[in-house]
This record gives C-alpha cells, sequence and structure tokens, in this order.
C-alpha cells in the first residue's frame, strides 16, 4: 500500500469484525472506502490480490481503505450466513466508523467489492433489513457474482468490471443484470474470475474511475 496499514475491530451481529486499514500517503485523506472480499467459504479474506489492488486505487487516490474480514474469516467472529449477516455487520461496521474515524466520516465514501462481496455491497446499498443506505460517490463491482446470489440494483454511476473468460460468474449473467439497469459493463479481455496476470489493467479501470467520480478529471 502506498502509506501505512493499521488495523481495528468493529462489533458485528455475531461478535467482532477485524479489519486492516490502508492510509494514503498524505496528510490529509480526501475520503475513504469499504473493500469487501469474496466468498468465505473459498477462501476470501480481506488479502485477496483483486481486493488489495482495489485498495492500492483507493490510498493512491488519497482514500483510507478498509478492508474487513467477514464472520468466520480470520479473527472475525461468527459463521458464513449466505450474505444475510454478512450485509448486517457491515451496515453495523458504517455505523460505528463514524464515531470511530469522525473526521472520514465527514469525507466522501467509496463502496467495493469484489465476487461475493459485490452481493453484500449490493444489498447495503439497498437498505437491507431496514437500514438506512449509504449514499457513496463512488461504487466498484467486479466480478458480480450475479449468476450464484441475488445482486440488488445499483446506482447509475457505478463501475461494474468483469473478466471477459470468467470461469465462475459468466460474462453472460452480469450482461443479463446489467442490461434492465441500463449499466456499462467493463470487460477485461483474457482476464478470468480472479484477474490473473491482469490486476494491472484492474487497477488501471479502478484509477480512471475513482478519480472521475472525486473530481472529475
Amino acid at each position: 500500500m502506498a502509506g501505512k496499514s493499521t488495523q481495528d475491530t468493529f462489533l458485528g451481529a455475531a461478535g467482532r469484525i477485524h479489519c486492516d486499514i490502508d492510509w494514503p500517503d498524505t496528510d490529509t485523506p480526501r475520503g475513504w472506502a469499504l473493500l469487501l472480499h469474496p466468498h468465505p467459504l473459498y477462501g476470501g479474506s480481506r488479502d485477496n490480490k483483486v481486493v488489495t489492488t482495489l485498495a492500492r486505487a483507493c490510498t493512491q487516490a488519497g482514500l483510507v481503505a478498509v478492508r474487513p474480514d467477514f464472520r468466520g474469516v480470520g479473527q472475525s467472529e461468527g459463521d458464513y450466513d449466505e450474505g444475510r449477516g454478512e450485509t448486517v455487520d457491515m451496515q453495523r461496521l458504517l455505523d460505528q466508523f463514524g464515531s470511530a474515524y469522525p473526521e472520514l466520516a465527514k469525507l466522501p465514501f467509496v463502496l467495493g467489492g469484489f465476487s461475493f462481496g459485490t452481493v453484500v455491497a449490493s444489498q447495503v446499498l439497498a437498505g437491507a433489513n431496514n437500514s438506512p443506505s449509504p449514499d457513496p460517490v463512488a461504487i466498484m463491482m467486479v466480478g458480480t457474482a450475479a449468476e450464484r446470489f441475488p445482486v440488488a440494483p445499483v446506482p447509475e454511476h457505478t463501475l461494474v468490471v468483469h473478466g471477459e473468460l470468467d470461469e465462475t460468474v459468466s460474462l453472460q449473467s452480469v450482461f443479463d443484470w446489467a442490461r434492465p439497469q441500463e449499466l456499462p459493463v467493463v470487460v477485461i479481455p483474457d482476464a478470468t474470475h480472479f484477474f490473473h496476470g491482469k490486476l494491472v489493467g484492474l487497477k488501471q479501470v479502478a484509477s480512471r474511475y475513482l478519480a472521475l467520480q472525486l473530481d472529475g478529471s
């Protein structure tokens, strides 16, 4: 990451949610991002390379990147709950973040997810469990798991990125999910689900999007 990394915990519905927090190399962050990892039962964690790639794009854009482990992963407490409990946990994290980091909470907010993380991100945005949805200036959905889970509709300014050769979630299923919303889909040629050998290109796409959303450049 560009600057230092620290750790913190928040209280989810099933116990502690442990996070890495990546700081930009600046004394005045311009915002913060919550980045959500892939499926917990298939090795997904906050250290996933796609998630850390998005975090690097965020820190280089001047954002503080928060990477939580979902319940049951690493030091986070609880058990996998098919996205339901994970959504509640992230809603509680967002509620608690303002008290823990009041100065950051006043700044622009970015939400991102990869694979299973897109499912939770979409449900958080949809205000699941009658929780008020956040108002992010930027949303990044990578490897959207539309073939496997109910992914809620997202705002029109969302960045949707998918690999042409994704072997886990078909590109067609993402088109089918995006089409009714009239959402563009950025397709990275020859990329598989985990973007092996294509992470540089993914980071470039994310960085350009963040620049556009944060300052219109």
